[in-house]
């Protein structure tokens, strides 16, 4: 009965709102989690060897604003208000937490998506050329920040 009671007032307290943010703890524990699951299961994936990956970026860049731009915004670094409203929010891909993800690990991201997240499975949609395509964008978005920031004076 005691247990019972106790996961009543647990449960009383839990937030399924998708308008706060999370809390550190969570937002913690879920990044963790999240990276943890995401680097065991793209252990084997092997990026293809690109002559230029500048041409695969920008071939990408169309694929990406049918794809992507819907919650992550056009250019990939200011989500939209769709992808604000989500939870968890779409990230900013020039974001460092996205940018540390390996090739392979972005490669799985985009092609199986992330189950409760929002964010799609485009492997039965896109073809896994196209997908490493979109890998090569997402890897541009970083020098696109380093450079917005420079302009900025940060």
């Amino acid at each position: 009965m005691l247990t019972v009671l106790a996961t009543l007032v647990v449960l009383s307290r839990v937030e399924i709102s998708a308008m706060p943010d999370p809390g550190r703890t969570e937002a913690f524990l879920a990044a963790k989690v999240k990276r943890l699951l995401i680097r065991r299961s793209s252990r084997g994936i092997k990026p293809p060897i690109a002559a230029n990956r500048q041409l695969s970026a920008v071939e990408a860049k169309q694929l990406f604003g049918v794809d992507c731009a819907v919650c992550h915004g056009e250019q990939g670094t200011t989500p939209t208000d769709f992808g604000r409203s989500m939870y968890p929010r779409a990230p900013s891909l020039s974001a460092p937490e996205v940018q540390q993800y390996s090739d392979a690990e972005l490669f799985w991201i985009v092609k199986n998506g992330i189950h409760l997240s929002g964010m799609p499975a485009f492997g039965k949609v896109e073809r896994d050329a196209d997908i490493w395509d979109v890998v090569h964008y997402v890897r541009s978005l970083s020098s696109t920040r380093a450079g917005a920031a420079a302009a900025d004076g940060r």
